[in-house]
């Protein structure tokens, strides 16, 4: 009995720990702007995610590298982000985008989010940029709002 259970979590860890992934995972020295619409949302824990569909000629806000970022009790770079922003080298038109826990996106007030909805999203994805199109969102961008997803605002 025992050594079932044992097979068992050896089988399922791994896909369970592949499918929540670590900042490590992400390549954190080339932040990415996504904008578009929100295709579908799942407001559910470990943490929210969205499907977001970008537009056919994707392009970075002029004012990007001026915008406000609200400070977040993690030690972020928020300007130095938004100053060395690029757009994916993928061109793929659905990014899956992984935001925050429930929890966090609640400290924030976010409000669910609902497909339709127009976003923009700051964040990393894989170092190799090889799999799904993913994104580990830091910073939210919904109409005038602008949320810091690492960690609780101050």
């Amino acid at each position: 009995m025992q050594r079932r259970h044992f097979v068992l979590a050896t089988l399922t860890l791994p896909a369970i720990a592949q499918a929540h992934h670590g900042w490590s995972s992400f390549d954190q020295q080339r932040p990415l702007w996504l904008h578009g619409r929100v295709v579908s949302v799942r407001w559910q824990n470990p943490h929210a995610e969205l499907v977001l569909e970008r537009p056919a000629t994707p392009s970075l806000p002029p004012d990007l590298k001026q915008r406000r970022l609200p400070a977040q009790s993690a030690p972020v770079d928020g300007a130095a982000l938004l100053a060395q922003a690029q757009l994916p080298r993928r061109q793929d038109r659905r990014w899956e985008v992984e935001l925050a826990p429930l929890s966090r996106m609640n400290a924030w007030g976010v409000t669910p989010l609902k497909a339709g909805d127009e976003v923009g999203v700051l964040g990393f994805t894989f170092a190799e940029e090889k799999g799904a199109a993913l994104l580990r969102a830091e910073y939210l961008f919904v109409g005038d709002a602008v949320y810091g997803l690492r960690s609780s605002p101050m």
